[in-house]
């Protein structure tokens, strides 16, 4: 037996939703700036995040993305979803990818257009810091790609 105490490792995130560090996919450079419990905290959409801050608002993304014409040779139908971490200093991270088929269930619909939706995703550098009760924090946003016929018909939120 031993007088101090373990500190127990948990293999769930600190809130729901966290996305986990992973260095095969993630920049190991990217500071997460939110402090709570002496770990980094990050806001999520729900935590009263939720304004969109770009730099021109969505619009900008919009036009932006239709300039670079990204779309399937696949006719497919669906929703792809790129969640990523934005920091106390306006930079990105820990993005994440996701699809699903216009019934909404969970399905990989076109690998190439998810990588280059990814791509444009992470290429954006508009993101503006959020503050909330006077403190820069870090928080999460997401893009969903609505996909109809092979091409983005609409960037949601």
């Amino acid at each position: 037996m031993s007088c101090q105490a373990e500190k127990k490792l948990s293999r769930y995130p600190d809130t729901v939703g966290d996305i986990q560090f992973d260095r095969n996919l993630d920049d190991v450079d990217l500071k997460k700036c939110g402090k709570g419990k002496d770990r980094p905290f990050s806001f999520q959409y729900y935590h009263g995040t939720k304004e969109f801050d770009y730099k021109g608002e969505k619009i900008a993304i919009v036009e932006r993305l239709n300039a670079e014409n990204i779309y399937s040779e696949k006719k497919i139908n669906g929703y792809i979803t790129v969640r990523f971490l934005i920091n106390c200093e306006g930079k990105t991270g820990l993005f994440r990818v996701s699809s699903m088929n216009s019934d909404l269930e969970d399905s990989g619909l076109d690998q190439e257009l998810e990588n280059k939706l990814l791509k444009f995703t992470k290429s954006l550098n508009g993101w503006m810091p959020k503050e909330i009760e006077g403190f820069k924090v870090d928080y999460y946003q997401y893009l969903t790609y609505k996909i109809e016929n092979g091409k983005v018909s609409e960037v949601l939120p």
